[in-house]
């Protein structure tokens, strides 16, 4: 059962559970209902027998206890004319024997709580039976007390007066009630499976385009697809809508992203692949036709071949570290490092590359919380970034202070109209691109440092040259309970 449910469309199980709600209300109220209009009547009949048990033991006793019979008159008489008697009187030993009224509509069944009255008269009970043709009555046993004799009120031991009303139009009353609930209860269970039904299909409206949408995505692959939404509308459809806009513009993003990267990459290893064919070429030309190149032409020949597999080598690396996941996933584990440690081992890498020139250093203690391997890399490509454009014998001052690392060099310089490019990937210079460099390196210390939560930033250099400026969260002092990795 529960498996057909879950089987079912959304808006049959929202109009089943609604219809089964409002069933279920229906019911709880028709049933209260009933039971409280049984009680009332019930209440109303009993009232009506306390009050002829009243009346009965006024008087008239000592002619119902001589003249014993279970045989009632037919009808008595009034001012109307005959008429059939309503309530069943009668008086009944312990034994069960009965004496009744002439004026009793019929012979009441006796039960054994109504003959322990006559041998307890303490309290009268009030229950249902039913009388000798076998009609419902709801009866009313109290102890018998007399008003007939000298001395007053008196109770009469060994006997109880019987009284009952016939609940025939009571229970009649309560049957034509319950057919009217049941009835109102139908209605009101196919109009609310209706109701719900029609609110189900206004309420999942916006989910019917969602899925239009979605499967138009998934036939067509188009990520411009979008989803109108309410401006201020803050409810859960619209919420959905807003966050599956928000996802197909990021996926449409990240294509472009992806597709540039691709035509970029391809543009880029297209120029070492196209020497390496050559020079390779050339080499394979010349063993074939038995004339071999000159000493110092082949070996600058192996020299350009073995610079231009460098190169790929390290594009192929800079794609690597680029196609990483932009959050988390990383092959390394975040760890507090420092940071002082890890400059001042791209400092000794940047001294081999720029033998010439003259580096100098100032670093402070500063802690910060990162991946060592990828935050060496991206202070390496700094450094290389000064060494590339300092003149032959300049200088590199670099300074680490309260987190804040600081390369200037005193080469040419960045254009204004350039500083918004630097970052890009692929993104070289004019004057960059007779120089080796695939223009992926800044742009890994761009992701490198947001992932660490800090910032970096180019800007021109009084004097000429450039800044680059790297904040990161830190202290001056690892924090307590970890211990700090140290640069390799």
């Amino acid at each position: 059962m529960i498996r057909r449910f879950r089987s079912l469309p959304l808006r049959s199980r929202l109009a089943l559970l609604v219809a089964a709600a409002v069933a279920f209300g229906v019911a709880a109220v028709s049933v209260s209902c009933w039971f409280v209009v049984q009680g009332k009547l019930y209440d109303q009949v009993d009232n009506n027998l306390k009050n002829g048990s009243g009346r009965v033991r006024s008087g008239g006793l000592a002619g119902v206890l001589s003249n014993c019979t279970t045989t009632p008159s037919q009808s008595t008489t009034d001012e109307r004319g005959p008429q059939r008697p309503t309530y069943y009187t009668q008086v009944i030993n312990t034994n069960g024997e009965v004496c009744v009224y002439p004026s009793s509509a019929g012979l009441v069944k006796v039960t054994g709580s109504d003959t322990e009255i006559a041998r307890n008269p303490v309290r009268g009970i009030l229950h249902n039976s039913v009388d000798s043709k076998g009609t419902p009555v709801r009866v009313l046993t109290t102890p018998l007390i007399t008003t007939d004799g000298p001395t007053g009120a008196q109770l009469i031991p060994d006997a109880a007066l019987m009284t009952a009303f016939p609940l025939k139009d009571t229970d009649k009353t309560l049957k034509d009630l319950a057919v009217v609930l049941l009835t109102v209860s139908a209605f009101g269970v196919v109009g609310a499976g209706a109701v719900g039904l029609a609110v189900a299909r206004a309420g999942l409206r916006p989910v019917d385009k969602l899925t239009e949408a979605v499967e138009h995505i998934a036939r067509t692959e188009d990520l411009t697809t979008r989803i109108p939404v309410e401006e201020r509308s803050e409810d859960e459809i619209a919420r959905l809508s807003r966050s599956f806009n928000s996802m197909t513009s990021a996926l449409a993003s990240s294509r472009e992203l992806q597709q540039q990267l691709i035509a970029d990459a391809g543009h880029e290893l297209r120029t070492p692949l196209t020497s390496l064919r050559t020079n390779i070429e050339l080499l394979s030309r010349s063993e074939e036709t038995g004339r071999p190149l000159p000493p110092e032409d082949r070996r600058a020949l192996l020299a350009s071949v073995k610079a231009q597999m460098t190169e790929l080598a390290s594009l192929i690396g800079d794609l690597q570290e680029l196609s990483r996941p932009e959050k988390g996933q990383h092959t390394g584990k975040a760890q507090v490092v420092e940071w002082q440690d890890i400059v001042e081992t791209a400092l000794s890498r940047a001294r081999l590359r720029g033998p010439e020139l003259s580096i100098t250093a100032d670093l402070k203690p500063w802690y910060v919380r990162a991946e060592p391997s990828t935050l060496e890399r991206a202070m390496v490509n700094i450094l290389d970034n000064a060494v590339k454009f300092s003149p032959e014998g300049g200088t590199i001052e670099v300074a680490l202070t309260d987190g804040v690392l600081t390369v200037r060099d005193h080469g040419p310089g960045i254009a204004a109209e350039e500083l918004p490019h630097v970052f890009d990937r692929f993104w070289r210079s004019p004057g960059a691109r007779a120089l080796p460099g695939s223009g992926l390196g800044l742009s890994i210390v761009a992701r490198t440092v947001q992932q660490a939560g800090g910032e970096v930033s180019l800007t021109p250099a009084s004097g000429g040259g450039t800044v680059a400026t790297v904040r990161l969260p830190g202290a001056p002092v690892p924090p307590p309970g970890e211990t700090a990795v140290e640069g390799a």
